[in-house]
Order: structure tokens, then sequence, then C-alpha cells
């Protein structure tokens, strides 16, 4: 079994607006300190929302759509590897942002970049009836995955597969068909987002997911389910697959309980990880195990 490699997000901004450790609004340099910190703690792989503007308000609920500062993800970039002891894998996150804006961030050529590989259909209403859900749609057709297999494999850039359901899958072996997905293909199955490609957050969800895995795919994980969010990662590590963790997916250590900073939910996995021995890897070995080496 591989060592774990975890990957931390720290922006709640649309997921759980009311977050009140939430370091986005705070300014760039309090991300970047959450960033590092996670790091520290034991996270590989930095999943990052550099700046952007939404279309409309977030208070309003909706339908949203954002534009990217592209010269503000490059700063973070910079930022996060520069004050990091070892380089950790940068991976650039917003799936659901527009696809043309997309290309011209990828220019930077990053490590990672997620790719939801089936339409975008989310409903953000974790702090309802607080603050209105928030609504993403966005299409990403065969031709937009085509079109991204051929940018990453010219760029060296790594995609990761976002499944919110199988047909997601079923796209990325057609593309491994075609030429333009290279294995290992990492892989991130998301439990208990809401919307209308939503997984069930239970034992046997994920138990279904990690079956139906095909050959050549590494196994990493995503719960949006403050009440199994815990329990689920843990049955992934088990499995021998990797975690997602960080306060986009879910900001409380316990029912009710917020962290107080991303490290604190890197920590907790850690812990939970080495109880059951296994061990963490730092980012190196996590750039041999999924091939970016």
């Amino acid at each position: 079994m591989d060592k774990l490699i975890i990957t931390i997000t720290c922006d709640s901004t649309i997921s759980y607006p009311l977050n009140p450790h939430n370091p986005t609004p705070k300014g760039m340099e309090t991300v970047v300190d959450e960033y590092v910190r996670s790091v520290s703690a034991g996270a590989s792989i930095c999943h990052i929302h550099g700046p952007f503007k939404p279309r409309g308000s977030f208070a309003e609920g909706g339908a949203q759509e954002v534009d990217l500062d592209v010269s503000g993800w490059l700063t973070m970039r910079q930022r996060i590897v520069d004050r990091c002891s070892t380089r950790p894998i940068i991976q650039y996150g917003y799936a659901h942002a527009p696809f043309q804006q997309r290309l011209v961030l990828l220019e930077q050529e990053p490590d990672m970049v997620s790719v939801c590989f089936h339409p975008h259909d989310e409903c953000f209403n974790y702090d309802e009836p607080r603050h209105p859900a928030i609504d993403l749609y966005a299409i990403h057709d065969r031709n937009e995955l085509a079109e991204y297999g051929r940018f990453t494999l010219e760029h060296g850039i790594k995609p990761e597969v976002e499944n919110f359901q199988f047909g997601g899958v079923w796209n990325a072996q057609r593309l491994i068909q075609a030429g333009l997905l290279n294995t290992p293909v990492w892989a991130t199955q998301f439990l208990g987002w809401r919307g209308g490609n939503w997984t069930p957050p239970t034992l046997k969800g994920i138990q279904y997911m990690y079956d139906h895995q095909p050959d050549g795919f590494i196994f990493n994980t995503s719960v949006m389910d403050p009440p199994m969010h815990w329990h689920i990662l843990t049955m992934a590590i088990l499995l021998g697959g990797h975690v997602r963790v960080g306060m986009e997916d879910n900001p409380y250590l316990s029912p009710g309980g917020y962290a107080t900073s991303n490290a604190q939910l890197v920590e907790k996995i850690v812990r939970i990880s080495r109880e059951l021995g296994r061990d963490i890897a730092t980012p190196d070995e996590a750039r041999a195990i999924i091939g970016l080496m």
C-alpha cells in the first residue's frame, strides 16, 4: 500500500460561506500562510483557488460564474512554493470556470489541474437557512475534455479527473483510448457534494466507487458532508486510496466545531492515518506515485 497523499484545499467562499475562519476574504497572504502551514502538517498537493471575481453577489445565491485574475494565480502559486521548505505539488482548481479563461491560466504550467469530466451541477446549501443556496452549472462536453487532454499533454500538466458520478470515469477512459490522457490517472471521487451529480456520502457509496475503479486509476477521495466526512476518509485510507481535506470540503473538526485553520484538518487526517498504520507521503514521494517525476 502506498503512503497516503493528502490534498489541501483552503477556500470555503462558495461551499460554506458563513465559515468565520475562511482565509480567502482576509487576503492573499493569509491564504498563502494557510497552504504553507498545511504542507508543514503533512499535505503534498495544494489545490488552489487563486483570485477571482464573481459575476454577481454570492450573498444573493443563485447560479454564479467567475472571472479569474490570471496574474494573481501565478503570484499565489509562487508565494506558496517559495515559503515551503519542501516543494508541494500545485494543482489549479475552479474547474467550473470558463474554459477559455482556464486555458490562459494553464499557460503558467502548474503541476496539475482539476478537470470535471462531466457537467457541473452543484448546489451549495450547507449554510441554509442563514445563507441562500449557491448553484453552479457548467457543461464540459467531450470536445472540451479532448481539448484539455491535448493542452495538458503539450504543456506537461497532470489532469485531476474530477468524478462526482461514474460518467466521468467513462469519459476519462475514452480519452485514454484516444491517446489524450496518460496513466496513471489521478481520479478524485466526490461524495456528498449536493446537486444533480450527487453520490451518497456513505460507506457503501465509497465502496462502490472503489470497486468500479478501472486499472490505471489512482483513487482519491473528497467528501462534502460534515457528519460523514471523517468516517468516509478513514474508509478511503483503509482501502489504500488517498484523501482531500480543507475548508472547501468540510471546515469542521467535529460536528458544529469549526477548525480555526486548514492545518488542523490536515493534522487530524494525519493522526487517523498513522493510527491505522499508514504513513504520509512527502511531496516528492507523491510525485513518484502520481507519475509527475
